[in-house]
Parts: C-alpha cells; structure tokens; sequence
C-alpha cells in the first residue's frame, strides 16, 4: 500500500526526501501536476478541481493516504475536499498542520483549547493563492492566541525555481523579505508556506537575519507522517517508489534530478 504525494510541480519533492529518509520501508507515488504549475496564481474553484484530478490518479495507483505537498492546494482546496469529495476509506492531509503544531510546541492530536505562545510576531511566505486564503491563520486560530502574523504573497519564486533560475529566485526572495520587513520590521519567526521554498531557505534566512527563526515544512511533515503509521502499520511496505507528472517527463525528470542531485524519472501521468 502506497503513500501519494502530491505538489503542482516539484517543490513537494523536499518532502519527499525528507519522508523517505524518515520512513525508506515506506512505498511513496510523488505525483507533479507540471502542466497546471504553478497553482499559487489559479483561482480556489480552479484549485479545487485541479488537486481531486490529481489526487484521484493517486488512488487509481493504489494509495489510500495521499498528502498534499502543496501548501496552495492545502490552503484552497483541503477543506473542501474533506467536506465534499474524498471517498470512504481514503485520507487527504495538508501540510499547515503539523508546521502550526511545531510553531505552537502542541503534540499531534492535540485538542485543547488554544493558548499563549512564546512567538508572538511571524512573516509567512507564500503564494498569492495561499495568502488569500487565509487559511495560515485559520489553523493557527485553533491553536494560539495573541500571535500577530503578516503574510507576503511572494509572485514569481515558484516559477523561477520550476525554471531552473536560480538567480532570479534568489532576487525575488529578497525583494519580498524585503516588502514584508516594511510591513513587520522584527518578526520573531518565518514560516515558509510553498514547499519550494526549502529550496532557498539558505537566501530567506540571509535576507531575514540569524535571529530570526525559520520553518519549513519537510521535516515536520515526514515526523507526523511517522506518527500516523504507528498507528497505521499497514501502510509499512517494500519501500518503493514512482514518479508521474503531467507535465513532459524528460524535462521534469532533468529538474527534479537537478533539485535532488540523484537520478530521478518520471513517467507520464
């Protein structure tokens, strides 16, 4: 039985590797919706549609647990999915879950109530669709109160990273690092909320100063996944792995091998 990961390109392959690392008994099917990317400029209704395609080709492969690595699907099209479309049997998770978790030092399962926190001031990153949503700080509602957080939608990043330039992302992050500093001039925390800003995490944290605290989600992601299979212990397999895309698999393929330094191939999705 197969875990699905799912992103709108390749940004949800530093989850990937930080889950197989974690869990490399674990069969994985990473699947990149490379001919819709990027996602953070599409509307939620386009959101919506785009990620059930995806997440059904997953199931059609044979995975019953399918996480979205893509913090613009989690944010437009989760909630709805699990009001409205997911069938009986399968699981769709985000990824704002377990970052919000570590951010609030709650354990997984956690329902109390929501409470004070030590961080008190955090900048998110994310794509114009996710930050419109809102749905950051939904979540973080539930959790944690008296947290301010300013969100800058940061245009571009994803497109310069699926394009291999990484010059102009690196100029892009600091332009927005820059942008959300005239709206917070001293967040205590930033959350990366694209899972392809890992990619830069080293460009944001230069940008935002050593004192500042960064999260991103790779880690976080494959320790909650962990937990889940304790309690799911069918889902531990043989350990192996495919790779779909949309997209063109020869182009994705010399991407994603460039972002992983490992041979990667993908197939047609």
């Amino acid at each position: 039985m197969a875990v699905g990961i799912f992103d709108s390109g390749l940004g949800g392959l530093t989850v990937l590797s930080a889950v197989e690392t974690r869990l490399p008994e674990v069969e994985f099917v990473y699947l990149a919706d490379s001919a819709h990317a990027p996602y953070g400029v599409r509307t939620a209704d386009d959101i919506f549609e785009l990620t059930c395609s995806a997440v059904q080709r997953l199931f059609d492969a044979g995975c019953d647990l399918v996480i979205l690595a893509c913090n613009t699907a989690s944010a437009a099209a989760l909630r709805r999915m699990q009001e409205s479309w997911i069938p009986p049997g399968k699981r769709v998770l985000g990824v704002f879950v377990p970052l919000i978790e570590a951010l609030t030092e709650r354990h997984w399962g956690d329902n109390s109530a929501p409470r004070e926190v030590m961080l008190k001031h955090v900048a998110l990153f994310a794509t114009p669709a996710t930050v419109a949503s809102r749905a950051f700080q939904r979540e973080l509602a539930f959790r944690a109160i008296g947290v301010d957080v300013e969100a800058q939608a940061c245009g571009g990043v994803v497109d310069a990273i699926e394009d291999g330039d990484m010059i102009l992302a690196e100029a892009l992050v600091r332009s927005h690092v820059d942008a959300l500093r005239r709206k917070m001039p001293q967040p205590q925390a930033a959350i990366l909320g694209c899972t392809h800003y890992p990619l830069m995490q080293e460009t944001f944290q230069d940008a935002l100063g050593a004192h500042v605290q960064v999260f991103s989600q790779a880690n976080l992601v494959a320790e909650s996944l962990a937990d889940y299979l304790v309690r799911h212990p069918d889902m531990i397999g043989t350990g192996a792995r495919a790779f779909l895309t949309t997209g063109d698999p020869r182009r994705v393929s010399d991407r994603a091998t460039q972002f992983l330094r490992r041979p990667i191939s993908f197939t047609a999705a």
